[in-house]
């Protein structure tokens, strides 16, 4: 599976187009449907096999891989705490079963920011006789083109405003790509701009709906099932970058040298820390992911949090050790490692953000 959706990962990356292929192939393998819970007919699959699903995909492709975390963390959530209508979600279950069917939450908006760092939205649900009318405009809404469900997060107009999200079928009318994504990174992941223009919902799809205050913003230390596993993913992608830095060792033979230059003292020292960087962070992230799994009471949200920022620095910085000792061809665009260079640069900037989560940690830390 991985071997298949890396086939198509260039061509990808270079158009910018939805991977449907690459999702398929990751469909086809059950991946996509991974962690619907035992009690709706799945596996329940948990934070760890989560994460290593996100490993394997990442090093594939990671813009396929970040798609697929969404709609796995949806029904991971699920599974823990039932929060969607249950005829309504019985329905996706079944529909996914049979298909890819993707879903995303619609939070960051071009005023706001990230909800990780506060602040409430200015999307807008507007009663009708029939449900809600919503209106407002979400960047960075990964797989938007795919989506068959946006979660989208607004404010009602209710005398006493309240926040939720609202449950939004991708074929609605009134839904619009208002800004393409064109990034460094994760160049296929179709993070675009979407807006919504009085988008019809029934009354009834609206989950997690509260009153208009601080609780209703997001809770960064909350978020392990979805921290370690976007970790991974990305350590995917270090594993990637290092498999390609192997190969051209292995294959590199200088007429000056006469013999590959794997067995040059500088590569071998370079092989030694890209995978002493990558196989501690792989630790971490899964050893927490076990943690969570197991409901170990001495994981803080903290300890993920810390995880993540430790695993996204060193798949980072082993990427950047590969890059830097190939020199010219590892900035080649005909080579892998180019992309994976590109992609992995996309790693820290998932909320919440290492300056967040390092103020989330040195809080605990200074007042345990």
């Amino acid at each position: 599976m991985t071997a298949r959706i890396a086939e198509l990962a260039a061509g990808y990356d270079q158009s910018g187009a939805f991977p449907a292929d690459s999702l398929r192939i990751a469909h086809e393998a059950g991946l996509l449907t991974a962690t619907i819970g035992e009690s709706y007919g799945g596996r329940g699959a948990r934070v760890e096999e989560s994460a290593r699903i996100l490993h394997r995909i990442g090093q594939g492709d990671p813009s396929v891989a970040l798609i697929a975390a969404m709609t796995l963390n949806t029904h991971a959530r699920q599974a823990v705490q039932p929060h969607w209508p249950e005829e309504l979600y019985a329905r996706v279950v079944k529909e996914s079963f049979e298909r890819p069917v993707l879903v995303n939450h619609a939070r960051v908006e071009p005023e706001l920011g990230s909800p990780a760092r506060g602040g409430l939205p200015s999307t807008l649900a507007r009663r009708t006789p029939d449900g809600w009318s919503l209106s407002g405009t979400k960047r960075f809404v990964t797989g938007a083109e795919g989506l068959d469900w946006f979660l989208v997060w607004a404010t009602t107009d209710e005398p006493e405003p309240r926040v939720g999200t609202f449950l939004v079928p991708g074929g609605s009318l009134g839904i619009e790509i208002t800004g393409r994504w064109d990034q460094l990174g994760l160049r296929a992941s179709g993070s675009h701009d979407v807006t919504f223009r009085d988008v019809e919902i029934p009354y009834e799809h609206v989950i997690g709906i509260g009153p208009y205050g601080a609780s209703a913003e997001q809770d960064n230390r909350a978020g392990a099932s979805l921290h370690l596993p976007l970790a991974a993913l990305y350590l995917g992608v270090a594993r990637a970058a290092q498999s390609f830095f192997h190969t051209f060792a292995h294959t590199r033979v200088p007429a000056n040298l006469g013999h590959p230059v794997a067995r040059t003292e500088r590569f071998r020292r370079t092989a030694g820390e890209i995978e002493v960087l990558v196989s501690a962070a792989e630790q971490l992230v899964f050893g927490g992911a076990a943690r969570v799994d197991s409901a170990d009471s001495s994981y803080t949200p903290e300890q993920a949090l810390g995880a993540r920022v430790l695993a996204d620095r060193h798949g980072v910085r082993a990427v950047e050790l590969a890059v830097r000792l190939l020199g010219n061809p590892g900035l080649a665009r005909g080579n892998p490692l180019e992309r994976h260079f590109r992609d992995i640069q996309c790693a820290p900037v998932h909320a919440p953000q290492e300056d967040v989560s390092l103020l989330a940690i040195g809080t605990k830390a200074l007042n345990p």
